[in-house]
């Protein structure tokens, strides 16, 4: 059942006076019983044996059989005269025997086969025993000489090495994106572990890239060949062929390398099933059907590891002459092996070549993957590869990803770019990071690509799509995101909430945020794609949708108040707003952008500029809401001037205006406003003032929170709250001032401002010093200082002041 011709792989016509290894009797016994076609039970019936003694001869237990023992198999095995003499010989050679006393022991180390035999090969043209070389067929590669980092997988791969358990065969996939050197990595592994490995160190190319992979039963063949078994005892069937190989590796110490494997499929059948053997896989799947491996996920290196690997190839001292240049370079290749060892292949044949030449070189995106090459090293080239094996849509997807303009993205987004539904979109990113193309991101849910990755994606996407089909993909995605992100913004807006509490609709109702925290938390993640998409209106006209959609943003604006990105947000919109000629969204986007420059960005000159130039659109279009606010404006940037009378008075202009209005928003200016000439009293050295009037601050936003409680009548009474603690601490109330403390965290808490809490912990640990409390204001401080370095140190002011 298998091989044609000798169906036992003992080759006819044996020289009658070799004699077989001592060892070799359970190999040749269980080498003929796979190619025989039979199980362990059916020869044991056959030949009239025990299951348990045949067991123990295969296993090597039972070395020299009985000769009626060895006839009984013989006869099972249906072998002819001199093959059964074969077997009769390797029988004898396992039987004791005594040793002539003039014989001596060979040396150590050396092989006990006949002379004149192939090293790795026993005399009849077997395979080999455990303990002799391999065949030179599939013998490691030199290792790098210049092989950097990798510290941590080493010596993880070094304590499985080390920790034998014949019983569940070591085997060890190594996976990532093209260019991390995986193969390099495995290669460096195997040289490094060869010592603890004397029965040979093999590595086999599995050819995963190739538009053919390397079949099983070819890749089997190979591996038998290279631990000696002759081309002619070699079965034909890939079953057994795997048996066969999985009998010889059992009981030897040697490293297999199956590099570049494509699938699961491929690699199973080479696998050992026990046994000491180390097998190392590579591969730019995840291999996520392969059972019982260690996974070892490669990633791009650090960037000391980067400049380490540059000054290896190219040398030290030219590396580190210009360590700006190295580190632009490292960080251009985007710290993946493949390109770091172009880049410093071209720098070796460039000597008289400056790093940073190399580096504007490389700073032209359009040019970049152009420059990483080097003979025939090409970073192009090995996404190539992979590229065209995706399946189409897979391909598709990956095309529309270089159009994302965040560090990484959801299904949702790409689903936006690629025109497919979201769920479908989701099942191809799983299928390209399994491909190694592209990563999943810390956050889960959300994916990135390599830089490198990214402009050959976009050099497909010109290539396979066309730029009309790239302009209409992201002319489509950004209407999505716009429209998204207003429906987003608005739940923010406390006003439009009350009256219709069911907000915008979504443009893709089943994957919109369902709560107010979803709401923030998608404007935040995504901010980079719909800030994108934001330019893009601007710049092809679509200005009533900029307008629009930072309207919508105007309330979630106050939530990140450490955002420079609002800046941009509202010169878009004011600029739309001028192109539109709509002189009320104009004079409304200006008292926006002053906020901007004076709270964001800490601007207030330009910030109390633009004020003005809003105060005197509102005037001239009669407009007392928007001159309200611009008053606000020019007192939050004259207080920040510290021009405190001046202020003060501009606030209080504000407050009557306000108060001549109706509607929430009008009655949150008139507080806000009120609120900061308390500020400034206090400022001004006037604290007892400013109590009194944060105090009737405080009772009113109150009021309006018995009556209906929402994320921004929380935030206003966190904040007069915190105003009168302030006010407390500087007339040296410290009890008092902890109440009023303790009270703003409440509230704060209760609209989510994690930014104002840590300002409140900061000053609640002040007061707790005043009042001898240390051990609680140390805790209290602690925790301000991580949340201040975790945020970034964001500031904590209200949109006036």
């Amino acid at each position: 059942m298998g091989s044609t011709g000798n169906p036992t792989g003992i080759p006819a016509g044996t020289p009658a006076g070799s004699s077989a290894p001592a060892d070799d009797f359970c190999l040749v016994l269980s080498r003929l019983r796979v190619l025989a076609g039979l199980t362990q039970a059916e020869l044991a019936r056959a030949a009239g044996v025990s299951l348990r003694a045949l067991g123990d001869m295969e296993r090597g237990r039972t070395r020299g059989p009985q000769r009626r023992t060895v006839q009984a198999l013989a006869a099972a095995l249906r072998l002819d005269e001199e093959q059964a003499a074969a077997l009769d010989r390797a029988a004898r050679s396992g039987r004791p025997r005594r040793t002539p006393a003039h014989a001596a022991d060979p040396p150590a180390g050396t092989s006990a086969a006949a002379p004149g035999s192939a090293p790795g090969t026993d005399p009849e043209g077997g395979a080999t025993v455990p303990g002799e070389a391999v065949h030179s067929a599939l013998a490691l590669p030199r290792d790098i000489a210049d092989f950097t980092a990798r510290e941590e997988a080493l010596a993880r791969l070094r304590r499985l090495a080390q920790d034998a358990d014949p019983a569940h065969p070591r085997i060890v996939l190594a996976y990532g994106q093209p260019g991390l050197g995986k193969t390099a990595f495995a290669l460096h592994a195997a040289h490094t572990l060869a010592p603890l490995f004397p029965d040979g160190q093999l590595s086999l190319d599995l050819r995963g890239m190739a538009p053919t992979p390397l079949a099983p039963r070819e890749a089997l063949a190979q591996c038998l060949r290279a631990i000696g078994v002759a081309d002619r005892s070699v079965p034909a069937d890939t079953e057994e062929r795997a048996g066969l190989f999985r009998t010889l590796v059992r009981e030897r110490r040697l490293v297999l390398i199956l590099d570049n494997a494509a699938d699961e499929a491929q690699v199973r059948p080479l696998l050992p099933g026990s046994g000491p053997a180390l097998t190392i896989i590579t591969s730019r799947h995840v291999l996520p059907g392969l059972e019982s491996v260690h996974r070892l996920p490669l990633d791009v290196l650090a960037p000391a590891e980067s400049a380490a690997l540059l000054a290896r190839i190219a040398g030290r001292e030219r590396i580190g002459a210009e360590p700006e240049a190295a580190g632009e370079l490292a960080r251009l290749c985007g710290h993946l092996p493949l390109a770091l060892r172009i880049a410093g292949q071209r720098l070796v044949a460039r000597p008289q070549q400056p790093v940073s030449h190399l580096v504007r070189q490389l700073a032209a995106e359009e040019y970049r993957l152009d420059v990483l090459e080097a003979g025939d090293l090409r970073v192009r080239t090995a996404f190539a590869l992979s590229y065209r094996k995706l399946p189409a849509t897979a391909a598709l997807v990956l095309r529309r990803c270089s159009l994302t303009a965040g560090e990484d993205f959801t299904a949702a987004t790409v689903a936006a770019y690629a025109g497919l539904p979201a769920h479908q979109t989701d099942r191809q990113l799983e299928l390209l990071a399994d491909a190694g193309l592209l990563q999943a991101a810390a956050t889960p849910g959300r994916y990135r690509l390599h830089d490198l990755v990214r402009l050959y994606a976009g050099e497909r996407l010109l290539a396979d799509d066309g730029r009309e089909a790239a302009e209409a993909a992201r002319e489509r995605a950004g209407d999505w995101l716009l429209r998204r992100a207003a429906a987003a913004g608005r739940r923010f807006d406390v006003e439009r909430a009350e009256a219709d509490p069911s907000g915008d609709p979504d443009p893709d109702p089943a994957s919109a945020p369902e709560t107010l925290a979803d709401a923030r938390r998608w404007l935040e993640e995504e901010h980079p794609e719909w800030l994108a998409a934001l330019r893009r209106a601007n710049g092809s006209g679509r200005h009533q949708q900029v307008v629009d959609t930072a309207e919508a943003m105007h309330w979630f604006s106050d939530s990140l108040l450490h955002w420079d990105v609002w800046a941009e947000v509202f010169q878009l919109s004011v600029d739309s707003a001028r192109a539109v000629g709509d002189r009320l969204a104009q004079a409304v986007q200006l008292n926006y952008l002053a906020w901007a420059h004076i709270i964001c960005l800490h601007r207030y000159q330009p910030g109390l500029v633009v004020a003005r130039e809003a105060r005197e659109l509102a005037r001239r279009i009669g407009d007392a809401q928007q001159e309200a606010w611009a008053l606000a404006y020019c007192a939050t940037a004259l207080r920040r001037l510290l021009r405190h009378e001046e202020a003060i008075e501009a606030y209080r202009q504000a407050a009557d205006v306000f108060a001549t209005l109706a509607g929430r928003s009008a009655e949150v200016g008139r507080v806000v406003a009120l609120r900061c000439v308390g500020a400034c009293l206090r400022e001004s050295g006037r604290p007892r003032e400013a109590l009194e009037t944060h105090r009737l601050v405080l009772a009113e936003v109150l009021d309006w929170l018995a009556d209906s409680p929402s994320h921004m009548t929380h935030l206003l009474a966190g904040f007069a709250a915190h105003e009168a603690g302030l006010d407390r601490s500087a007339l040296r109330q410290w009890s008092e001032a902890e109440g009023a403390y303790r009270q703003a965290l409440r509230h704060f808490e209760d609209a989510g401002q994690p930014d104002s809490m840590t300002q409140t912990l900061t000053e609640l640990g002040t007061v707790l010093i005043e009042l001898d409390r240390a051990d609680e204001a140390r805790e209290l401080l602690t925790t301000a200082l991580a949340d201040l370095t975790a945020e970034g140190g964001r500031g904590g002011h209200r949109r006036a002041g």
